[in-house]
């Protein structure tokens, strides 16, 4: 007997010394959901100080929130192991203070830090609403900077157990972004928005350049004459261009993206505007023909001159006031202010809010290059209205409903991702004359891999401007001030701008998707009963039995076995 024990003790000693120099774990579970990618390990082997990690998910939470409390520390326990530097995890709870007015303190000092709380109701055991405040924030420090990373994502039209779940499927995505802003911070690559064709001011796409920062260095700046000037950018911008462009400036976008260059193209096929309508009531919306169309279908692409009018749509302020009387305003929907529905199916929309847009017109793909993967991103509803250009539009539409045969088309394609091998517009063409091209400049006709994103709607990416006496305040993307709502405007465009520049595959943890195996409420209140007992008491009872059975079985074995030893006792003495 003692050699097996001996052996045992070898064994488990020799295993004790072997996980010292050698870490490994095994997920045994079908998604995979406790194995890091390798993007993720490789990352956190770069980090060469602590990182401090405070969150701010605690207190008296309900199953849900807990959940994702639970998922946050295991995630971060995670990096920790993988990573050459300690990862220090703090649990604050905002909540805990001496009085009313220190919370309230507290509360008010994470707001100011962009870390707005999320208001919960429950019910508790009376049937009674408790109304409680939860701040599913994590703030990360590294090197002096700091990142606050949103952990709860909140899409509408989704019950509150879904959100949860979805917010624990995107940590790694969110909590990598972080730490990789925080990590990289001093090796950005480049972004450029081009001007010059009247794109969109500074101040107008200013929230999402500010977002950009941090990721890129962002520029802005006319095309010139160097068919080079764009090589050193990752991704160019073309936002809202109302103006033409030259032959020379299309050759050297050509020539950009036939080196493997990335677009985003944000253009509208129909030029209107809502300051028009204000002023007057009615507006007039024409063709809105920059000398891109060419370009455009020669890569497989089309932005039709329509506009599309939608049931699903935001809410503009009317003046109800008859004329003469003290201006009114109240609001109402307003059809050519489309909420668009995000595709589910490519990571860049994937568990995004609608996006809100304002006088779309819609894509077409043309042409059959076998090279090139097309892919939807964003569409209108089910309930949809087409008109072509040009057309006259009246704020009378608002009283004035069209009748619902108008709304006929449903799912109409407003943006779209092609990725794969591009024709040249310029194939068999000359090259334009007051373009420089060095002498070992080599001009291509076919693209190396490479991949752009059309939108037809320029105002998607631009952020509404305040203007006051004082001061003129750039809101957020996407933020409608009339309604306090948040649109899915910023998130789209800097998942657009990330997916452009991804090079290594960062964006496909978005797509990581674990199994939602909710519990049936109404059977959980009705089996309430029934279901403590089988989790409680029964786990007792058999514990009871196994017991007696046990002490039974021992007493039945040994009393026999003392039995037999004093007959056999007696007849030896005999």
């Amino acid at each position: 007997m003692k050699r097996p024990i001996l052996i045992t003790l070898v064994v488990l000693v020799l295993l004790h010394v072997v996980s010292a120099f050698y870490f490994f774990r095994i997920d045994l579970t079908a998604e995979q959901r406790y194995t890091l990618s390798p993007n993720t390990k490789k990352l956190l082997r770069t980090l060469d100080n602590t990182m401090d990690v405070t969150i701010y998910l605690s207190g008296d939470l309900n199953m849900g929130f807990l959940r994702l409390q639970k998922a946050t520390t295991e995630m971060l326990q995670e990096f920790s192991r993988y990573s050459d530097q300690p990862i220090a995890i703090q649990m604050v709870n905002p909540s805990k203070a001496s009085n009313e007015k220190a919370r309230f303190l507290q509360y008010n000092a994470l707001e100011q830090q962009g870390m707005v709380p999320t208001i919960v109701n429950e019910k508790d055991a009376e049937g009674k609403f408790i109304q409680k405040v939860v701040f599913p924030w994590a703030e990360m420090v590294y090197q002096g900077d700091t990142v606050r990373v949103n952990l709860l994502k909140n899409i509408p039209g989704k019950i509150g157990d879904e959100n949860l779940h979805i917010s624990i499927e995107s940590l790694e995505y969110e909590l990598t972004d972080a730490i990789r802003r925080l990590a990289n911070k001093h090796t950005a690559e480049r972004v450029a928005f081009i001007e010059g064709h009247g794109e969109l001011s500074e101040m107008q796409v200013f929230d999402i350049t500010a977002a950009l920062a941090q990721y890129y260095h962002v520029d802005r700046g006319q095309i010139g004459a160097d068919v080079r000037i764009l090589d050193e950018y990752k991704v160019v911008i073309v936002a809202g261009a109302t103006e033409r462009y030259t032959e020379s400036e299309k050759f050297i976008l050509d020539q950009y993206i036939m080196n493997g260059g990335r677009v985003l193209w944000l253009l509208d096929g129909v030029r209107t505007s809502q300051e028009a309508l204000t002023t007057s009531a009615t507006t007039i919306g024409i063709v809105n023909d920059v000398n891109l169309d060419d370009q455009l279908f020669t890569y497989g692409i089309r932005i039709a001159p329509i506009l599309l009018a939608d049931k699903q749509c935001a809410q503009v302020r009317v003046n109800v006031a008859t004329m003469g009387q003290t201006p009114q305003f109240e609001l109402a929907p307003w059809y050519y202010f489309p909420l668009l529905q995000t595709s589910p199916y490519h990571v860049i929309t994937k568990n995004l809010s609608p996006v809100r847009a304002e006088f779309a017109s819609a894509v077409q793909f043309v042409g059959e290059n076998n090279a090139v993967t097309k892919e939807l991103l964003l569409a209108s509803s089910t309930a949809t209205g087409i008109q072509t250009a040009p057309m006259e539009l009246s704020l009378s539409m608002i009283n004035n409903p069209p009748s619902d045969e108008f709304f006929q088309y449903s799912f109409v394609p407003v943006a779209a991702i092609m990725s794969g091998s591009f024709e040249s517009v310029f194939t068999n063409r000359m090259v334009p004359q007051d373009v420089i091209v060095p002498q070992v400049y080599k001009i291509r006709t076919k693209s190396n891999k490479t991949k752009m994103v059309v939108v037809a709607d320029a105002d998607i990416i631009r952020n509404e401007v305040q203007v006051s006496a004082n001061d003129t305040v750039a809101l957020p993307l996407g933020y409608d001030r009339h309604v306090n709502k948040q649109y899915g405007n910023r998130d789209f465009i800097l998942n657009t701008v990330n997916y452009l520049a991804d090079d290594e595959g960062w964006m496909n943890l978005r797509a990581r998707e674990f199994t939602l195996r909710l519990l049936n409420k109404q059977a959980i209140e009705s089996q309430r009963v029934f279901w403590q007992i089988i989790n409680v008491v029964l786990p007792l009872v058999l514990l009871i039995v196994c017991i007696l059975l046990y002490q039974r079985s021992r007493k039945m074995r040994y009393g026999n076995t003392r039995k037999s030893s004093s007959i056999k006792a007696f007849f030896t003495k005999k």
